[in-house]
């Protein structure tokens, strides 16, 4: 079973001593705002082992992971926990709780497109393309359609989405890992 903590009582923590914090989101939407003292360490690139033995010894304190809502974090903690590393923190509610609770972030200079809203636009693109042709061309275009709302369907019970692991890999979504954010 997967600890969690609040966002409140790990801020605290953090006035109170160290805390290390990752972030498993993307990189982008990483630089686009993270709460103050999170670490970019993307879902997809995660390497729990390396990540672990780079910690100096300190492998026995607990380590924190945030992500957008709390469901990739999850995801993450389980993968410590397979590896053998129990004392791994899921942040509950992720950043936009972070955020909702007034708490420090850092925020990026410009503006991007949010993973969750490009699944959204190119879920939508796909059925409409799917109908379209299925009008205009061939009725078997239809099942692009049906093949993407499938897909939705699917992300929505698993909590995971196949066509945002594959976005989150686009050019635009990849970028350097550090902060390179402005402090707001």
């Amino acid at each position: 079973m997967t600890q969690t903590i609040t966002c409140r009582q790990l801020a605290e923590l953090g006035r109170n001593g160290n805390v290390e914090l990752i972030d498993v989101r993307t990189s982008m939407e990483f630089r686009h705002v993270h709460a103050v003292g999170a670490r970019s360490v993307p879902l997809d690139s995660l390497d729990v082992n390396a990540l672990m033995a780079a910690r100096n010894g300190n492998s026995d304190e607990p380590l924190y992971v945030i992500c957008r809502s709390g469901s990739r974090a999850k995801n993450a903690c389980r993968a410590f926990h397979e590896a053998g590393f129990t004392n791994v923190v899921n942040v509950e509610g992720g950043t936009l709780a972070w955020e909702q609770a007034g708490l420090p972030v850092n925020r990026g200079a410009s503006k991007m497109i949010s993973l969750e809203r490009q699944v959204r636009i190119a879920a939508g693109l796909l059925i409409v393309l799917g109908a379209v042709l299925a009008v205009t061309v061939d009725r078997w275009f239809a099942g692009l359609s049906g093949f993407v709302g499938a897909g939705l369907l699917f992300s929505g019970i698993a909590d995971n989405c196949a066509m945002g692991l594959m976005l989150a890999k686009m050019p635009w979504n990849r970028g350097q890992t550090g902060d390179g954010c402005s402090h707001n």
